[in-house]
């Protein structure tokens, strides 16, 4: 079977106009986790799916995720992805827009592709369809942060949910609705994917500051220099005092001051108030309830061992 990789370059083989299909390339075959196509291929192998198919779903997933990469860092402005200059700096941002949507289209089409009875392949699309808008959600949920002062936790959570977690979620359902799991299963599946994205995304935040930077690959306090409002912010500012609290704002609602001193004063903080415990806490949290998840799955226990794999794996990433 094909790696990721060359089905990436069979699928844009010979593609016209160039300025839609490079960016496309360009992106899909930068060297990344992978994540996505993984959680698809575990849960459709537990239930006997067959993996020739089931890299449909994977690809579609993929393809989909890397959509929301290329109009995210439009929106965020964000220069630099996996070391690399991001799709709208490398061109322009209307070829960066067209492109991300030919590539969520082109995402659709794997699913169509698909030999399977109707009533399988119109679940997978609803699958696959609701993550996407719900992923839009997320981000104007996120983009809507930027300008709000004070952002409860429990809005930040459900942004999460939706930006990230809802992406795991699809992905872990739709192999195993592919391999015929029974509706136990698929929501123990989705449920997994809920948890899972939150502590990948509480584990992003705490690396942002905390990450050893030769192992993390790039520097850190990226979200700092950004006044990103991440659950390492929110929380710390939860559990500041008031002067402490008026000094993370304020360093929150400056972009002219130097980087180093910036990060360092704002880590100061984090360190008075142990942030870095109660967040690393809370993701034990949401790795507990992945693995009271997998144990709601209906299969044989040996076939959980590579979800159990990757769920340490991730608990314990530096990157």
């Amino acid at each position: 079977m094909n790696t990721i990789e060359q089905q990436f370059q069979e699928i844009l083989q010979d593609r016209k106009p160039e300025n839609l299909y490079k960016p496309i390339s360009y992106i899909l075959l930068q060297p990344g986790k992978r994540l996505r196509p993984q959680l698809v291929r575990m849960a459709s192998a537990m239930f006997g799916g067959d993996p020739e198919q089931t890299e449909l779903v994977a690809t579609a997933f993929e393809m989909l995720h890397n959509f929301t990469l290329i109009h995210d860092d439009i929106m965020d402005k964000a220069d630099v992805r996996r070391g690399q200059p991001t799709v709208y700096k490398k061109w322009n941002s209307n070829i960066a827009i067209l492109s991300g949507d030919a590539l969520a289209v082109m995402a659709m089409q794997q699913l169509l592709k698909l030999q399977c009875d109707p009533k399988t392949s119109l679940a997978l699309l609803d699958i696959f369809a609701q993550t996407a808008l719900e992923v839009c959600e997320g981000q104007q949920f996120d983009l809507d942060f930027e300008t709000s002062e004070e952002v409860p936790i429990d809005e930040y959570l459900k942004m999460i949910r939706l930006k990230t977690a809802v992406m795991f979620a699809g992905c872990l359902k739709s192999g195993g609705r592919y391999a015929d799991a029974d509706e136990q299963s698929l929501q123990a599946l989705y449920d997994l994917g809920i948890h899972l994205g939150y502590a990948f995304q509480l584990a992003d935040d705490l690396l942002d500051v905390y990450a050893d930077e030769s192992v993390f690959g790039k520097a850190v306090g990226g979200d700092i220099k950004d006044n990103k409002k991440t659950f390492v912010y929110l929380k710390a500012l939860e559990l500041a005092d008031e002067s402490q609290k008026m000094e993370l704002k304020r360093l929150f609602s400056t972009s002219d001051m130097d980087e180093k001193e910036k990060f360092n004063r704002v880590k100061a903080i984090f360190d008075a108030v142990d942030v870095k415990k109660i967040t690393e806490e809370a993701i034990s949290l949401y790795t507990d309830l992945c693995l009271e998840d997998i144990r709601r799955i209906n299969t044989q226990e040996e076939n959980k061992s590579g979800l159990l794999a990757l769920i340490h794996q991730l608990q314990n990433r530096q990157k």
